[in-house]
């Protein structure tokens, strides 16, 4: 007799154990919030209009360093030979929220990414840099990167941004041009790279978002670099709600 109560005491306790570890499971369901899915706001609206924003032969229309950035054979350069502790940026006069721009891009020299900077403003209030002379033109907003690491990024904000830019690395030209196209309207940004779709992000932060200027990256780098970037369209308040370089 005892050797049957035995076996089925230890039955009723591991009975008990495993409830004893499903509710513990459930607590710590409880414990967890659930992700909460970003905001889908419609597209901002306004008047739409084609523009090209780079005439092919001179920056106007355009603020930054005159000694990183330049105009050679049709095509803007931006290029440093002395190390630069900050990001500089080639920043548009005129400010923009819903657009769609078009450019070719080319990293002629390093490997250091660059990008194009949207929805924000220069320079970022309250941010002490080490560099003073070259702060004048640092970006606070919304970062576009390629070639080397496609994706996105929240400058001096939230930093790194859950985007997966991972399909860029199929079609990326690392120091070949790269044709480029972002999307971006109402809180959702689209980028496109050489035809392929790369990005499709809504911002769960759409309070950030800010009519800004357009501006090209010069990435802080110690070492010399050059980023090429030519055939710069825009599209304000774009017609076509889709990536129409897209194959």
């Amino acid at each position: 007799m005892r050797r049957l109560l035995v076996p089925a005491f230890l039955v009723l306790l591991g009975l008990g154990l495993t409830l004893a570890q499903a509710g513990g499971d459930k607590k710590e369901e409880k414990k967890s919030p659930a992700k909460k899915e970003a905001p889908k706001l419609p597209p901002n609206k306004g008047e739409s209009k084609t523009m090209k924003l780079f005439d092919g032969k001179t920056l106007d229309g355009w603020v930054g360093h005159t000694d990183l950035w330049s105009v050679e054979n049709g095509v803007i350069i931006g290029r440093n030979e002395k190390p630069l502790s900050v990001s500089t940026y080639l920043l548009t006069k005129e400010n923009f929220t819903d657009f769609r721009v078009t450019f070719d891009f080319k990293l002629a020299k390093s490997e250091m990414h660059s990008g194009i900077s949207f929805w924000g403003q220069y320079p970022p209030k309250g941010t002490k840099f080490k560099d003073s002379d070259r702060s004048e033109f640092t970006y606070q907003g919304h970062l576009v990167m390629f070639p080397s690491g496609w994706g996105m990024y929240d400058l001096y904000r939230r930093n790194g941004l859950p985007v997966d830019g991972g399909p860029g690395r199929k079609i990326n030209k690392q120091h070949d041009w790269n044709q480029v196209e972002v999307l971006a309207q109402g809180n959702r940004v689209r980028v496109a790279g050489n035809g392929a779709a790369i990005v499709d992000w809504y911002d769960p932060q759409p309070d950030l978002i800010q009519a800004g200027p357009l501006g090209l990256q010069l990435h802080s780098n110690n070492v010399p670099q050059e980023v090429q970037f030519k055939n710069i369209e825009i599209e304000t308040f774009p017609k076509e709600d889709r990536l129409l370089t897209v194959k």
